[in-house]
């Protein structure tokens, strides 16, 4: 199994999961939020076409995770997974859409993909996240998160790869030009985790089989490279686990869960 980033940030997120068994290909798109131009100039720079995927699964109704998905979806007829509040927050913009509602807790499949959407503290209707597995690895997303939650870190322990958001750093967000209700929506307990928060899901995870963690959705403004990956690494010390940034512009290219095949 295998992921990339199409791209990763208040400006736009989308992730593909691939995996392999027997020959058959599944690909599933996380969220999108592209223009459907966008999205495909995306995509082929992994070597796809939006006709590759075969469904799109949804995290929230932010339109920086669902801004592209029902274009795109109407336009090439892929199914999309969303919880039912999650729906209502989108209305009618997933008309002429085949829509299908996942539940929190409840594992679903998309041909040899198993997916678990689970709850998570978000400002939006009914946020989830993802752990997706092909039976062998298991790869766990969190990019929307106000805050540490047991469930979060028993729902993440045992994963093999990581996709892990480190939205910002403290000293800068409460440093920056924002008007004051923006900082604390940004860092409250239903907005967006700080690389210290994030630091801390990681030092509380079951980490013996974690091989690849991406730091994700970071602000441009209050945050950089060195000081996510800085952050993850102090929790990791010399641990073999590859720390790997998932930007705006270029997201990441393919990636193996578990780290690269023998």
């Amino acid at each position: 199994m295998r992921f990339a980033s199409l791209g990763s940030g208040s400006e736009g997120n989308s992730l593909v999961v691939e995996s392999t068994r027997y020959g058959v290909v599944t690909r599933v798109m996380l969220d999108c939020g592209f223009a459907p131009k966008e999205a495909e100039r995306r995509l082929a720079r992994l070597g796809l076409v939006p006709d590759d995927l075969d469904a799109i699964v949804v995290t929230h109704e932010h339109g920086d995770h669902v801004g592209g998905v029902f274009r795109l979806a109407r336009r090439y007829q892929l199914p999309v997974w969303l919880t039912y509040g999650t729906a209502q927050a989108i209305g009618a913009e997933a008309e002429g859409t085949t829509t299908r509602y996942c539940h929190p807790g409840d594992m679903f499949s998309v041909a040899d993909l198993e997916i678990l959407p689970y709850a998570v503290p978000h400002d939006a209707r009914e946020p989830v996240q993802f752990v997706f597995s092909d039976g062998q690895v298991r790869l766990g997303v969190l990019t929307d998160a106000g805050r540490k939650t047991a469930h979060i870190v028993a729902t993440l322990s045992g994963c093999d790869a990581l996709v892990l958001e480190c939205n910002h750093d403290a000293a800068l967000l409460d440093g920056c030009d924002y008007p004051p209700s923006l900082k604390w929506r940004i860092k409250g307990d239903y907005g967006h985790l700080a690389n210290h928060t994030a630091a801390e899901i990681l030092d509380a995870l079951d980490r013996r089989r974690l091989r690849v963690i991406v730091a994700a959705h970071l602000s441009r403004q209050n945050n950089s490279a060195d000081l996510a990956r800085a952050a993850l690494a102090a929790v990791l010390q010399d641990a073999a686990h590859a720390i790997v940034v998932a930007t705006q512009d270029d997201g990441l290219p393919w990636t193996f869960v578990g780290g690269p095949p023998d």
